[in-house]
């Protein structure tokens, strides 16, 4: 691939540790080390040195110390300036110290997750920046900044069709073939399905893991479990707030419980559980529901578990489409009554669940690390 290394630049306090469920550290990991399965260079991974051990492996760090981070009100300040065509001054210092951690390396493919304001800052440092759009980054930016910030990048990459379409609508008509999609990789690894199990006489457990926050709908399948008797199904939650086991729980997530518990159906709740303690709450599940109320970009639940043998019910919204294709029963968001629906009619016919199961797992496994980074890598030797 070229002579350019890769290095990931990932926004100053997020983690890169199997100890968060961030998809931005999951992402990295997967195509990072897919590069090394496949002969390529190691990845760089530019990291603000507080954040969450152990990190993954596989890459060669580069640790700085970051600057303070921007408050709410500099946010709009900063978007304001912006509105101008001038460089968010805030932002701009917050990523000031990884921007020079950047710049004194050889020249490098730098990915930049989340990041627009990073090729303006690398400008003249013989980096070839790319901006990584693992969310919608230009809903604040008008046109003349979006114009200003894109033009200076080599290329926008979005992790679905349904991200890289609304962007090409935020941007000038200039900078529009720049964007680019390079769908998330499934950790085929880490996730598989369970051994055969025997036949038990427990009711079909149904399964929602996320952050417990309205834009994933919890409340919905909540809503939708009550629809269900103690003999039908059982639910179980889980996820906090924020990626902390140990985080208070919140008015909303009490909310949910409330809800939960006005169902005949048996709810369990148990709180963020890390990636290695993931794999086993899936194989004990049935049913995977996905409930999300927003444009989900991606998923990387979704992909998880397809990998882990589960059939899916999601929200159609956003990419949640592309991802699963024709595997998954797709019902509109934040629809309680369609998910309620289309639970029943899974869990009446284990012949469509197993059906469902083994076009997850030959979808998982096309889609594995190892075709997301020769996506990526096809897409960086065309820049």
């Amino acid at each position: 691939m070229g002579e350019r290394r890769v290095i990931h630049a990932i926004t100053p306090g997020d983690h890169f540790s199997p100890r968060t469920g961030s998809a931005v550290p999951t992402v990295v990991h997967l195509l990072a080390d897919a590069a090394v399965r496949a002969g390529d260079a190691r990845h760089g991974v530019i990291l603000d040195r507080t954040t969450m051990s152990p990190r993954y492996e596989g890459v060669d760090l580069i640790e700085y110390d970051r600057a303070p981070g921007v408050t709410r009100s500099g946010q709009y300040l900063d978007a304001a300036v912006g509105r101008l065509g001038l460089q968010r001054p805030r932002v701009g210092r917050w990523f000031a110290p990884l921007a020079d951690a950047v710049r004194g390396l050889p020249a490098a493919d730098v990915l930049a997750h989340n990041a627009p304001i990073l090729p303006r800052l690398l400008r003249g440092s013989g980096h070839r920046v790319s901006i990584y759009a693992h969310n919608q980054l230009f809903r604040t930016y008008g046109r003349r900044e979006a114009d200003r910030i894109v033009g200076e990048a080599a290329a926008v990459i979005c992790v679905s069709e349904a991200l890289a379409d609304e962007t090409r609508g935020l941007l000038p008509r200039a900078q529009r073939s720049k964007v680019a999609v390079v769908e998330n990789p499934v950790d085929t690894f880490r996730f598989t399905p369970p051994e055969p199990r025997t036949a038990d006489l427990r009711p079909v457990r149904v399964l929602y893991v996320g952050r417990m926050i309205p834009s994933k709908g919890p409340a919905v399948l909540a809503r939708a479990a009550q629809a269900f008797g103690p003999d039908e199904a059982e639910f179980v939650f889980v996820g906090s707030h924020e990626f902390d086991p140990n985080a208070p729980a919140t008015a909303y997530e009490r909310e949910v419980r409330e809800l939960a518990r006005a169902s005949r159906a048996t709810a369990t709740f148990l709180p963020f559980a890390d990636r290695d303690a993931l794999p086993a709450l899936y194989r004990d599940a049935d049913v995977l529901v996905v409930p999300s109320v927003w444009a989900e970009p991606s998923g990387l639940i979704l992909g998880e578990g397809m990998a882990s043998g589960l059939p899916i019910v999601a929200s159609r919204t956003g990419g949640i489409p592309s991802v699963v294709g024709d595997v998954a029963v797709l019902v509109p968001p934040n629809d309680p009554d369609a998910l309620a629906a289309a639970l029943r009619d899974l869990i009446a016919d284990p012949a469509e669940r197993i059906r469902r199961s083994e076009a997850g797992l030959r979808r998982a496994r096309q889609r594995d690390p190892e075709w997301a980074w020769t996506q990526l890598r096809a897409l960086l030797d065309r820049l």
